[in-house]
C-alpha cells in the first residue's frame, strides 16, 4: 500500500476523498477496470461514470465489468 503523506495532500488542496476519486480516474485511465476504480474510489458505478463523464473521459466497458454486471443481475 501506499501512503501519501498528509502534508501532500493538504498542498495539493484535497480531501482524503476527492484524492482517492484522483488516483481512481488515473488508474482507470491507465486500465483499471470500471468496477475496480469505482470500489477504490468509494464510489457506486453509477457516480464513478458521473465523475468520468464530468471529466470528459472515455467509459471503456471491458469483460470483466460485463461479468460483474451479470452476477448482480443474478443475485437480485
Amino acid at each position: 500500500m501506499v501512503a501519501i503523506p498528509e502534508d501532500v495532500r493538504k498542498a495539493a488542496h484535497l480531501s482524503e476523498t476527492e484524492l482517492r476519486q484522483e488516483i481512481a480516474l488515473l488508474l482507470f485511465q491507465k486500465g483499471l477496470p470500471l468496477m475496480k476504480a469505482a470500489a477504490f474510489a468509494e464510489m457506486d458505478r453509477f457516480a464513478f461514470q458521473h465523475l468520468l463523464a464530468s471529466r470528459k473521459i472515455p467509459v471503456h466497458y471491458d469483460v470483466e465489468d460485463f461479468e460483474h454486471d451479470v452476477e448482480a443481475l443474478e443475485s437480485k
